[in-house]
C-alpha cells in the first residue's frame, strides 16, 4: 500500500530535468538513473582503518557515493586502499595542486571532485584531464560561493547566481576544450535563496547532470531545514542527479536525512517511511519515546514499506489505512494494530515495540521474497 501508483495521482508526479547520464564508478548519475545520495569522510584519508570504517558506516546507511579529501600525498597514498575496500564509489575531493588529482585518478577514484580554475596553468588541467581520461574517472566541477573567483566578485560585487552560473560556464568550457565530457557540476552557496536560484538558471543553460547542496547548511536541525527547503524546491521542480546534504554532523546522518528528503518527494523508496503524530494529551502510549525507539531499532530494514504510529482514534485509523503496517492508541495500555490497512489484531503497551519490530521484519521477509520469486520467473 505504500507504493502508490503515481499515474494515478498526477499532483504528485514529478518531471525531471532531461540530462546527460555519466557513470560515476558504477553508479549513474544523471539521464533516467535514480538520484543518488553522496556523503563526504571527515576522517584524516591517510588513516585508512578509520576513513573505511567511516565508510562502511555510510554504506550501511545507504550512501550510494562517498567523497574524501586528499589535500596531501599521504591521502593519496592511502586511497588505493580505500577505493579496494569501498563497496561505493569513491570521489577525491581535489584543490589547488594538481599532481593530488593525477595520483587520485591513477589510484582509483571514480570521480575527481575540482574546480578547473584552482589547479593551475591550462597544461595542468590537460594532465589531470588526461589522467581522468586515462582512468575511466569523471569530475565534479564544484563550485561555491565562498570561493568564486576574484574576477568575478570585481564584476559583480558580491557572490550571486549569475556569477556561479558564469564561473560553472566557465569551468565546464575548460574540459570541453580538452574533449572531456564526463562532468556533473555544483553550483553551492550556504544562503538557500542563492543557491537555488544559481542551480535552476543552470539547469536551463546546459545538459550535463546536477549535483545539488545548500553548503554549509549547520547542525543536524538547522541544516537538515536548510538543505530541505533549497535542495526539496530544486528536486520538486525536476532539478538534480545526485544529492550531498551538508551537514555538521556524522556523514551516516547526512545519508539518512538525504534518504528522507527524496522519500517524501517519492523520488527514492529505501527502509520505512514512518508516519507519526506529534502527539497530545489523547495519546494512548508515549509516542514520541516510541517512534524514536522504532526508528532506531528498524534501520537495518533496507525494503521500502511505511508504518504509522499514531497516539488515539482521532486520525490513527485514516493513516493506517495508507499504511503497510500501523498502530494506534486505545485505552487500558491496548492498542490496535492494522495490517494493509486492514484493523487486524490488538497489542499491549510493554509488548507494543518488539511486536511492531517483528511485523515490520516479516512483511519486509515477504516482500524480498516475492521480489525473488518474480525476477527468477
Amino acid at each position: 500500500m505504500s507504493d502508490h501508483n503515481p499515474g494515478l495521482r498526477p499532483w504528485r508526479d514529478i518531471t525531471r530535468r532531461s540530462s546527460r547520464q555519466i557513470m560515476v564508478g558504477h553508479v549513474p548519475v544523471g539521464g533516467d538513473a535514480p538520484i543518488s545520495v553522496q556523503t563526504m569522510t571527515n576522517t584524516l584519508t591517510s588513516d585508512v582503518k578509520a576513513t573505511v570504517d567511516q565508510i562502511r558506516r555510510c554504506e550501511e546507511a545507504g550512501a550510494d557515493i562517498v567523497r574524501v579529501s586528499c589535500p596531501d600525498v599521504e591521502s593519496t597514498a592511502a586511497l588505493k586502499q580505500i577505493v579496494r575496500a569501498a563497496h561505493v564509489p569513491i570521489v577525491a575531493d581535489i584543490h589547488f595542486h594538481y599532481k593530488r588529482g593525477i595520483e587520485a585518478a591513477e589510484a582509483g577514484a571514480a570521480c575527481l571532485r575540482i574546480n578547473p580554475g584552482n589547479i593551475g596553468s591550462a597544461a595542468r588541467v590537460k594532465e589531470v584531464v588526461d589522467a581522468a581520461k586515462a582512468n575511466g574517472c569523471a569530475i565534479r566541477i564544484g563550485v561555491n560561493a565562498g570561493s568564486l573567483e576574484k574576477d568575478l566578485l570585481e564584476k559583480y560585487g558580491e557572490p550571486c547566481p549569475e556569477a556561479l552560473i558564469e564561473s560553472a560556464l566557465d569551468h565546464i568550457k575548460l574540459l570541453q576544450d580538452h574533449d572531456f565530457h564526463e562532468y556533473k557540476v555544483a553550483v553551492k552557496a550556504s544562503d538557500v535563496f542563492l543557491a537555488v536560484s544559481a542551480y535552476m538558471g543552470l539547469a536551463e543553460a546546459v545538459d550535463c547532470p546536477l549535483h545539488l547542496g545548500i553548503t554549509e547548511a549547520g547542525g543536524l536541525i538547522g541544516g537538515t531545514v536548510k538543505s530541505a527547503i533549497g535542495m526539496g524546491n530544486l528536486l520538486w521542480a525536476g532539478i538534480g542527479d545526485t544529492i550531498r546534504v551538508s551537514l555538521s554532523a556524522e556523514p551516516e546522518q547526512e545519508v539518512r536525512v538525504g534518504f528522507e528528503l527524496l522519500k517524501a518527494l517519492g523520488l527514492r523508496t529505501r527502509g520505512v517511511r514512518v508516519v507519526s503524530c506529534p502527539s497530545c494529551a489523547r495519546q494512548g502510549f508515549d509516542v514520541i519515546r516510541t517512534v524514536q525507539t522504532l526508528e532506531e531499532r528498524l534501520e537495518h530494514i533496507k525494503t521500502p514499506m511505511s508504518l504509522s504510529v499514531l497516539g488515539c482514534v482521532v486520525n490513527g485509523p485514516g493513516e493506517a489505512r495508507e499504511t503497510d503496517i500501523g498502530i494506534t492508541g486505545g485505552g487500558n495500555g491496548k492498542h490496535m494494530v492494522y495490517l494493509s490497512g486492514v484493523t487486524d489484531h490488538h497489542v499491549q503497551s510493554e509488548d507494543m515495540v518488539d511486536h511492531i519490530v517483528k511485523l515490520v521484519e516479516a512483511k519486509a521477509a515477504e516482500i524480498e521474497a516475492g521480489a525473488a520469486q518474480e525476477a527468477a520467473e
